[in-house]
């Protein structure tokens, strides 16, 4: 998927799916699937290094992530997300950031919030570095809110987040995130706006929509309500170190296989050979 790709999605109303990665690992499951876009989000601050919210990440752990998730995928867009005050130090250090994600493997970078970062949100674009904005829910302004709660639920704020969404779309940003707002806003600014709109939290007549993956596979925590976990990923993963410890506790595992000089042998490695010449040492 390319940038240009969100554009041409949104005028038949083709949906666009984006998930999170934060690892080598399920990156590469995430390149397997027809999923379009992934997102290394700075949420990884909680699901990967235990953090109670995203205000923990660094650009230095943003671009660590990145590139494990950049050496995965190849064929979709990987978009980055700027972490906490990373564009509220002035434009030098805004720019090292994002030469930081880009260099790592981020094709875009995502940036929460409009007021006060106009024009370093120009200056990233004319420097030829896709943004995709994100309003509604910003995570990173969580001690500003108080909590995660819907945004724009009375007619100020509403009107408020529907300017902020027309301001980025002028000032360049190819999407938009639109997270925890009520529907009817959400089909009104996704209705307004040229550039496809994402949703998470904000109902069903987005362009498009991105989960955590974490979250949808039942891996971390308890997810918001907003959240449909396609898999229990949690039980299944306890159950296999489960039923591994068990079989190790009744000598189940490693099994025993065929019969050498009338004594049994242990399943061996796939990789004997090193293995021989190093006991023979």
């Amino acid at each position: 998927m390319k940038i240009t790709d969100f554009y041409n999605y949104k005028k038949p109303g083709r949906k666009i799916s984006m998930t999170t990665a934060y690892d080598y690992t399920l990156a590469a499951l995430a390149a397997e699937s027809a999923v379009d876009c992934v997102l290394v989000g700075d949420s990884l601050s909680m699901v990967m290094h235990g953090h109670t919210s995203t205000i923990a990440a660094t650009v230095d752990m943003m671009a660590l992530h990145t590139a494990a998730v950049a050496r995965a995928v190849k064929d979709k867009l990987i978009v980055g997300d700027m972490p906490f005050l990373s564009m509220r130090k002035g434009l030098v250090p805004a720019m090292e950031a994002v030469e930081a994600l880009a260099r790592a493997g981020a094709q875009a970078v995502k940036i929460e919030g409009l007021e006060g970062h106009e024009e370093i949100i120009l200056h990233i674009i004319k420097s030829d570095i896709p943004v995709m904005g994100h309003i509604g829910l910003t995570p990173q302004s969580i001690n500003k809110f108080g909590g995660y709660r819907t945004q724009g639920k009375d007619q100020a704020s509403a009107e408020r987040l529907v300017e902020q969404a027309q301001e980025l779309e002028r000032r360049g940003c190819f999407s938009l995130v639109l997270e925890c707002v009520p529907d009817k806003l959400a089909e009104r600014i996704t209705g307004l706006l040229k550039i496809p709109v994402i949703g998470i939290g904000a109902g069903p007549f987005t362009d498009g929509q991105v989960l955590v993956l974490h979250d949808m596979l039942g891996l971390y925590g308890e997810p918001p309500s907003f959240v449909k976990k396609y898999l229990d990923g949690r039980r299944l993963v306890v159950d296999a170190l489960n039923n591994f410890d068990s079989e190790v506790k009744s000598s189940v595992f490693p099994e025993m296989k065929g019969t050498k000089n009338g004594n049994s042998e242990r399943s061996g490695c796939l990789a004997e050979a090193p293995y021989k010449l190093a006991l023979r040492r």
